[in-house]
């Protein structure tokens, strides 16, 4: 994937050759991490994304356009069987992260760099034809459900075919995340934000994909309902799925996934396993060790963390 005017062809093989060293493409392994078919489920390799705008600064009449880089060489993994957290700064980039997987893009963004998925590399068209159909998005916000449709309507979808195969699936996948078959006829305002939370999941489950990519799938839960929406993902991950949880709960994060990506000015600095986090020692990036003593049985050390904040 290269930028808008400069498109790769899709469908090329990506088998990686790999071996039992410890790093590759600048991440590190957990014990069970796989390579089925001898590549990632995901890899994005040196992705920059970047956005052409007025001087805000400008008189109205005169302005001319700037460029913003917003992420910069960004590169990241998702093995089968895992849940890769990305952490860091809110409103550092994040969900453009999770935009640009889902080849979703503003008019006037400029994007270069790869994605492969399964290990093909895909084009801007193709990761819109993965959409939900092999990777699905768990938003950010409840706000993306209708207020104007009953949600057993819009986890189904309106003009399939297969209107009751899918209405059978939609009642196993509520039965599986213990919602009960009333809540089909419910509109979203009549939902506990736990319910919508495990709507939007069913959502995002309805056409089997491989990946999930889930963007802040937490606030305004309480605990124990955000811990529940953890195990959902985890064992998503367990059934051979693969989820990329982009968080600022860097708690969250350590308690469920397998390896973590620490972003920050617009980049992964470090992706590592989850069992680096034991100690400072072990994390690489300064930013990374930050993280680690801003952690609350680490005396909440946020000084540490600089001009950013976790």
């Amino acid at each position: 994937m290269e930028s808008k005017s400069n498109k790769t062809r899709g469908g090329e093989q990506h088998h990686l050759p790999h071996t039992e060293r410890d790093k590759h493409h600048g991440h590190t392994h957990t014990q069970d991490s796989k390579h089925e078919g001898g590549f990632h489920l995901l890899q994005v390799e040196d992705l920059c994304v970047g956005f052409r705008m007025y001087d805000p600064d400008a008189r109205f009449f005169s302005a001319t356009h700037e460029f913003y880089q917003v992420i910069s060489d960004l590169s990241i993994s998702v093995h089968v069987g895992e849940i890769v957290a990305v952490v860091g700064a809110s409103g550092s980039g994040k969900s453009l992260l999770a935009d640009s997987i889902l080849g979703l893009f503003e008019p006037n963004a400029l994007v270069t760099g790869e994605v492969w998925f399964e290990g093909v590399r895909q084009t801007f068209e193709s990761l819109g034809r993965l959409r939900g159909h092999g990777i699905s998005l768990v938003p950010q916000s409840v706000d993306h459900l209708n207020p104007l449709m009953r949600v057993g309507g819009q986890v189904e979808g309106f003009g399939r075919s297969d209107r009751d195969a899918r209405s059978k699936k939609r009642k196993d996948l509520f039965d599986r995340y213990g919602l009960a078959e009333h809540v089909a006829e419910l509109f979203p305002h009549e939902l506990s934000g736990g319910m919508a939370r495990r709507v939007l999941l069913c959502c995002a489950l309805m056409d089997d994909p491989s990946l999930i990519v889930a963007d802040e799938p937490t606030p305004g839960l309480d605990l124990d309902l955000a811990v529940r929406a953890m195990g959902d993902f985890r064992a998503f991950a367990d059934e051979g799925g693969g989820v990329l949880l982009i968080t600022h709960d860097i708690e969250l994060a350590l308690c469920v996934a397998d390896r973590i990506a620490v972003f920050k000015d617009g980049t992964v600095v470090e992706e590592t396993s989850v069992a680096s986090f034991a100690s400072p020692e072990t994390l690489e990036h300064p930013f990374s060790r930050a993280l680690w003593h801003a952690l609350p049985e680490h005396d909440f050390a946020a000084d540490n963390l600089g001009d950013s904040q976790c």
